[in-house]
């Protein structure tokens, strides 16, 4: 996360300063800020993080400015209580190994853009920008400073005016929407780490009050002037308020994993805008069979509960005894290799199974809408094929019956899969919309030796396609289907390129619809300016004019009703008038 941790103290003798910053460098450390390799003080880890204290070469001591360029304060404006690492200390470097980032910890930054930055900050966090009660989270910020997420406190201090002294803990970031959805998460850990703070200074200020009490020696001590008092105060760091020598080290690490973490909670997604009329149709299905299984299990008695309950119990019956002869099976078959099924895997293969011609002929009917009957033993071969021609048709227009040992009617389904015995009407059969492919057993024992080795379960099956009205092989056909053959036909297009291109020729053809169902069925316009419109969308061809009227059938009830929804609305007839 690119953000700055900063802990700051309100000195009673030079005002705001910054006691302890950690910043977290994508690209190799600075001149100064760690070149040496050689380690420090020890190393340790955790989550992920190792920690180093390393000497920074050519860095002066921290907190202390021997030059005059530099962005620190200078020596005689320290004293204790501004002063977080003693004079000379390498400072702190955390080494993430997972995504090669360095965590450096140091009382000012080096660089003169962030000093001025963190500076400022401080300043506005421990004077003008204060929450009621002067104890609490605050945001502030602009775009060119920086947005900050400041959250101050007290530390107990026998010594102090009022046995209390202010300090805040800092996060400074660029991205005002990044720090407000870290808002809860910050408020909590940032709470942690100052409930630790105050409670390690509340037993050194209980022990310094049981000792010496401060209350009564001040009653009693005679007035002397503020300004003798003020400077007569000796100011005390915050490692002895708590009495912690380990202090800055376990700062350093808090500090460093609250960087990591807060970078790593969130994520960025990518929004796809509006959900396709596939998604809506799809949500509204599982909205029906949802409502339809409520309404079967309201209708349902005691007695029909115990019938269930029978049938589960011998379906559960008959459900162990193939599993137990599979058993069997794989037993005496554990050196024969699986045998693979056959199927098609897309439109690519089903397009070199079946051959162009044939290929051209079943897609050009199921763009129409036209009835596709496949006529074989194997069932998942059939299931693999509709599964395969189905994306080319949006998911409303879709209504399958996979396999069935009787003719059903065209109302009821555009994909049926049946049985080789049964018999299919004459009408049917010389229908122009209809076409049915008949799965047969090879003559030969190997029709289609161009195939590739993994399709060679598909050689042992011969495909016949038949219609009452072939597709003229030099017909143009739907502008889609020219589009999806020339997809098919560019190797250099993989399969998943292939299946978005799909989806995007769907989209393109369903925003078609959209158009002409606002046009004819809300709008009620006239046959001429509907020709008019077809010849701007670019399908005034007959093709793709039965192609739109049978997409129409698709769109979905929710786009329907807010269409209705608007132009019934009084608003939508004023502006018609």
């Amino acid at each position: 996360m690119n953000a700055i941790v900063a802990l700051c103290h309100f000195c009673e003798l030079h005002g705001p300063r910054t006691l302890f910053c950690t910043e977290a460098l994508h690209s190799p450390l600075p001149q100064g800020a760690g070149s040496s390799d050689s380690p420090g003080q020890g190393e340790e880890e955790e989550g992920g993080i190792q920690m180093s204290s390393r000497i920074r070469s050519n860095s002066p001591a921290e907190g202390v400015s021997t030059d005059s360029s530099s962005p620190g304060p200078k020596k005689s404006d320290m004293c204790e209580g501004c002063r977080s690492l003693a004079v000379g200390h390498p400072g702190y470097i955390s080494h993430d190994k997972e995504t090669s980032i360095k965590y450096v910890s140091h009382q000012q930054p080096n660089h003169p853009q962030l000093f001025s930055i963190v500076r400022r900050a401080c300043v506005r966090s421990l004077s003008c920008e204060v929450c009621p009660g002067r104890e609490g989270p605050i945001f502030f910020g602009d775009e060119q400073h920086g947005f900050v997420f400041s959250h101050t406190f007290f530390i107990k201090d026998s010594l102090a005016r009022g046995f209390q002294r202010w300090y805040s803990i800092i996060v400074i970031m660029m991205d005002r929407i990044y720090l407000i959805n870290s808002w809860p998460f910050l408020l909590a850990k940032i709470r942690g780490i100052l409930d630790e703070l105050q409670g390690k200074a509340m037993k050194v200020f209980e022990a310094e009050q049981f000792g010496c009490p401060q209350r009564p020696l001040r009653i009693n001590t005679a007035f002397t002037p503020f300004l003798h008092q003020r400077n007569g105060n000796a100011a005390r760091s915050l490692t002895s308020l708590t009495n912690d020598e380990n202090l800055w080290a376990c700062l350093h690490t808090s500090f460093a994993w609250l960087l990591k973490a807060c970078g790593c909670r969130l994520t960025e997604k990518l929004l796809e805008g509006a959900p396709t009329e596939d998604t809506l149709v799809q949500k509204e299905q599982m909205a029906d069979l949802e409502e339809e299984s409520e309404a079967w299990e309201s209708q349902e008695g005691e007695e029909g509960k115990s019938c269930v309950s029978s049938d589960a119990v011998e379906g559960r019956e008959l459900t162990k005894s193939p599993t137990d002869a599979s058993l069997l099976s794989d037993c005496g078959s554990w050196n024969v290799p699986p045998r693979r099924q056959a199927g098609f895997k897309s439109l690519r293969h089903m397009r070199q199974v079946l051959g162009c011609s044939a290929f051209r002929i079943l897609a050009w009917h199921v763009l129409m809408g036209n009835q596709v009957i496949w006529k074989g033993q194997d069932r998942n071969l059939i299931q693999s094929a509709f599964q395969v021609l189905q994306a080319m048709l949006p998911v409303g227009c879709v209504r399958t019956i996979p396999y069935s040992e009787q003719y059903e009617e065209t109302y009821r389904c555009n994909f049926l899969g049946l049985s080789p015995h049964v018999q299919i009407p004459s009408h049917i059969q010389s229908s122009e919309f209809a076409v049915i492919v008949d799965v047969r057993g090879a003559t030969r024992s190997n029709l289609y030796p161009l195939l590739f080795e993994e399709e060679e379960p598909l050689s042992k099956y011969e495909f016949v396609v038949n219609s009452g009205s072939p597709v003229a092989t030099d017909r143009d056909g739907p502008t889609i289907l020219s589009k999806i053959e020339a997809a098919l036909i560019n190797e250099n297009l993989s399969v998943d390129v292939v299946d978005q291109c799909l989806v995007c020729l769907k989209e393109e053809w369903m925003n078609k619809v959209k158009v002409l169902f606002k046009f004819t069925k809300v709008d009620g316009r006239p046959k001429e300016e509907t020709q008019k419109l077809l010849s701007i969308l670019g399908a005034s061809e007959e093709d793709n004019v039965k192609l739109l009227k049978f997409w129409m059938t698709g769109l979905s009830k929710t786009y329907k009703s807010h269409l209705m929804s608007t132009v019934r609305s009084p608003t939508s007839s004023e502006c018609r008038n």
